[in-house]
């Protein structure tokens, strides 16, 4: 029996992360899922109860270089399909203008959605095939052409300077086979997100797999919605 795929998929305790792991167990994919502390029960641990042996559950902070090497070490030599890095977080008060964000949840956001997903790429990579794919949620406020409105500027910002580093990692990649996907799956009710976001979880991570699963053997970077079309930069 061919062995089955497996998706390195970091932050998947909650939202967007959790429904992707259990769509891509639902589709007989492995999961190795990350929770920033594997002593608190999660909705992955119920999960992973529920595809019993199809997800393996691992610490990571990916504001720590440390744990982030840990893990790399952990995983390495393990060829993997997939690495997508889910994990992010928004500034406090989302109707705040960049003038008004205070240092420090500018700093938080901007570690945790740039420097810490740059730093998760940089340093989990090399758990994945030659030919695999490396894919990073982005947001469709990442970016610059499509921002006519303005608003959650502290989220856009971070979420464009993501695009940029992960324009200056494919470059220094040209030559390799990977494919490289940043994600922006759209308006979608989660935490994040808010009750008031126009599509469902149920709705949309099906599409978003798909995509992902499809960009596999594309090599080079890609800036796409959940359907797959290109996402303006």
């Amino acid at each position: 029996m061919p062995k089955s795929p497996t998706i390195l998929l970091v932050g998947a305790s909650r939202g967007l992360g959790l429904a992707m792991a259990d769509e891509f167990a639902k589709r007989g994919w492995h999961v190795i899922g990350t929770v920033r502390d594997t002593g608190a029960r999660t909705a992955l641990h119920d999960l992973a109860d529920a595809h019993a042996g199809q997800i393996t559950i691992a610490a990571l902070d990916i504001t720590s270089p440390d744990q982030i090497a840990a893990l790399g070490a952990r995983f390495a030599g393990a060829r993997l399909d997939m690495l997508f890095v889910n994990a992010g977080t928004a500034n406090h008060r989302q109707g705040e203008t960049i003038a008004q964000v205070s240092d420090d949840d500018f700093v938080r956001v901007m570690l945790v959605n740039a420097l810490g997903a740059m730093r998760a790429v940089e340093g989990l990579a090399d758990t994945v095939r030659a030919d695999g794919l490396v894919g990073v949620m982005s947001s469709g406020q990442g970016s610059i052409a499509n921002n006519t409105r303005g608003g959650h500027e502290v989220y856009r910002g971070s979420k464009a300077a993501l695009n940029q580093y992960m324009r200056s990692y494919a470059a220094r990649h040209a030559d390799g086979k990977r494919a490289m996907v940043l994600m922006a799956p759209g308006w979608i009710r989660t935490d994040l997100g808010g009750p008031d976001a126009l599509f469902s979880v149920e709705e949309t991570i099906p599409q978003l797999v798909d995509t992902l699963v499809a960009q596999q053997g594309e090599p080079g970077l890609r800036y796409l919605d959940r359907f797959g079309a290109p996402v303006p930069w």
